[in-house]
């Protein structure tokens, strides 16, 4: 990435966030901007802008959050819950820094947006 996000200014510390996890391979914390009573983001330490950049070695990480948003969800008290990624502006993505939503606390409707 050429430019820091303000995902990797929160990796590094310069900003702070509310964690609820962290590990040596993602860090999850509260989003700034809830779109529902429970809201965590669950992001990479290793910098990939979207899933369009995920490669084959990257397999692993993107299994182990995939796991961490479903440990999180479930240390949130959330027995249902939307698990969202979004990949490049025209999905939603505003923060080039590769990262699951995860959603729930509410009904949510199908289809999304």
């Amino acid at each position: 990435m050429s430019s820091k996000t303000i995902f990797s200014q929160i990796l590094s510390g310069e900003i702070p966030c509310d964690e609820v996890y962290s590990d040596e391979i993602c860090l999850a914390f509260k989003d700034i901007n809830p779109q529902a009573p429970v809201h965590i983001l669950v992001i990479p330490r290793k910098e990939l802008s979207s899933m369009r950049e995920a490669q084959k070695e990257d397999q692993e990480l993107l299994g182990h959050l995939l796991l961490v948003s479903s440990k999180v969800a479930k240390q949130q008290g959330l027995r249902d819950w939307r698990t969202v990624i979004n990949t490049g502006e025209g999905s939603g993505q505003v923060v080039f820094h590769l990262h699951l939503h995860i959603i729930g606390g509410r009904a949510l409707t199908w289809p999304p947006g």
